[in-house]
């Protein structure tokens, strides 16, 4: 296959049944998202919202972008930014991955860490202040910008459909940081298939479903607010796992499938299991693995 650009290999990434025993004799389908040239789903995300800012004009050559980002969406921005030549600031918890950080350098980007106990919201608010002081500066802002589900739900939901071949979902079990990649994936199943269950899935620590607030190992899902783009969704239900059930099949993947897959994913594998049990005989769940284990080896992932 010859390309000529690294962005043409973003997308249509496959569509894996998880060769392991599901309860009811159902089925389990995963979208290995950590196949995107930036080695994760959110290289679609900052393709969609630099693509289509520059479209509207709300950005041109002289544009500075601005992002807080805990890292994936960081990187996939950075990408982006490179095919049109755009300098990029990422705003960064101290805390997040340090691959992912070095990544977001390599590509070009400048990194500004913001203090661990002030959270996605601190460095939502730096990259805002940031954006008052550069002239040009543009702010994405992935946490409320509704291009963020629309990135998905004309990609990512469409191409699931499209590799499944006509099979019927039953129900759509994703994880939830800003809610962007379920609502969108959610949304356009769910005008093929309006019985599939719609189903979120959150670290212990999320606030959703009225869970208590606290701390978790699990990276890249979990929220601090209900995301807005959850509004009108006919959400079903919320799973919430724990950092060793999601770290257990983050290992179990490795060993038993020779697949590398970051935590967020452990969870999402979790959490469909959970599910065929609560779903009839023979059921299809689909979801989504973000990306790959190699970007958090410093954090002893498979300790």
């Amino acid at each position: 296959m010859l390309i000529h650009s690294v962005g043409e290999l973003i997308g249509h990434t496959p569509l894996l049944e998880l060769p392991i025993e599901v309860p009811k004799q159902s089925h389990i389908y995963a979208k290995l998202e950590m196949f995107n040239p930036g080695g994760s789903i959110k290289d679609r995300l900052g393709q969609f919202l630099l693509q289509t800012a520059w479209s509207r004009g709300e950005i041109n050559a002289h544009t500075t972008i601005i992002e807080p980002t805990a890292g994936n969406t960081g990187i996939g921005i950075a990408l982006a930014a490179r095919q049109l030549g755009l300098a990029t600031i990422l705003v960064v918890p101290q805390h997040f991955s340090f691959e992912k950080q070095t990544l977001m350098k390599a590509l070009g980007a400048q990194v500004i860490n913001t203090p661990d106990e002030a959270g996605m919201q601190g460095a939502t608010a730096k990259a805002q202040a940031l954006a008052q002081t550069i002239a040009h500066a543009y702010v994405p802002n992935q946490f409320l910008n509704e291009d963020n589900p629309r990135a998905y739900e004309t990609t990512l939901g469409p191409e699931i459909m499209a590799d499944l071949a006509g099979k019927k979902i039953d129900a759509v079990v994703i994880g939830a940081g800003t809610g962007g990649t379920f609502a969108g994936v959610a949304k356009s199943i769910h005008a093929v298939y309006p019985t599939a269950k719609l189903i979120p899935v959150q670290p212990q620590g999320s606030i959703l479903a009225q869970q208590p607030a606290g701390p978790h190992r699990t990276e890249g899902i979990g929220v601090e607010m209900e995301p807005p783009f959850f509004a009108g969704l006919p959400i079903d239900s919320v799973q919430t796992i724990s950092d060793d059930a999601a770290f257990g099949w983050v290992k179990r993947a490795a060993k038993e499938w020779g697949l590398f897959m970051g935590s967020s994913s452990g969870a999402a594998v979790a959490a469909s299991l959970a599910v065929a049990k609560q779903l009839p005989e023979g059921s299809n769940i689909v979801t989504v693995l973000p990306d790959s284990s190699e970007r958090y080896l410093s954090e002893g992932i498979y300790d």
